[in-house]
């Protein structure tokens, strides 16, 4: 068993006994491909929820500064994580995203880039629809609703593909292409509140 699978049985484990969460829409993440897995950002255990919820691997971007931590620098690349500066243009960062998406890879995003505080969907940033647009990838909008407190509804819904065929065509901007799957993913959350 690798790294991945191992934090996956035991973040599984962890969430079953602790929130019990609910995952919804698995049969709509496709089996094959590359696929943009872009979902609404709550809590700081979010990346391992949306992790253990997807029947695929994800790989997902962390803020560089963790990767400065020594017990995690060696850790976050064998879990699928690679590391993304905030606040600039991170050509490595995106040059690995769009890597991965041609690779067949599943790419996890929080498009708002940061967490709510008050579990509100916020404005989504332009790297998401940057990914949509420059890449033949699937768009999986993903939802996470409810809280993490014990006795408390959790669930996690995958949407299905977003048909990103009249962007591409179009050749609309980043931003108009995040917002759309912003747009799917408060649809998605506003049917399982």
């Amino acid at each position: 068993m690798n790294l991945y699978s191992f934090g996956k049985w035991l973040c599984g484990t962890y969430f079953k006994a602790v929130y019990k969460p609910e995952i919804i829409g698995v049969e709509n993440m496709p089996e094959t491909g590359g696929v943009l897995l872009c979902a609404n950002h709550i809590h700081n255990f979010d990346p391992p929820l949306v992790g253990v919820a997807s029947p695929r691997d994800v790989h997902f971007m962390a803020k560089a500064e963790i990767f400065s931590i020594p017990v995690l620098k060696s850790i976050l690349p064998r879990v699928n994580a690679f590391p993304v500066k905030r606040g600039m243009s991170d050509k490595t960062a995106l040059k690995t995203g769009i890597q991965l998406l041609k690779n067949g890879k599943v790419f996890g995003l929080f498009p708002e880039g940061t967490r709510s505080k008050n579990g509100e969907i916020g404005e989504g940033l332009a790297g998401a629809g940057f990914f949509a647009l420059k890449s033949d990838a699937h768009i999986v909008p993903c939802a996470i609703v409810g809280q993490y407190k014990k006795g408390k509804k959790l669930k996690v819904i995958f949407g299905k593909p977003i048909d990103f065929t009249d962007l591409r065509e179009q050749k609309a901007s980043a931003k108009e292409a995040t917002q759309l799957i912003m747009n799917h993913i408060a649809q998605l959350k506003k049917e399982n509140e």
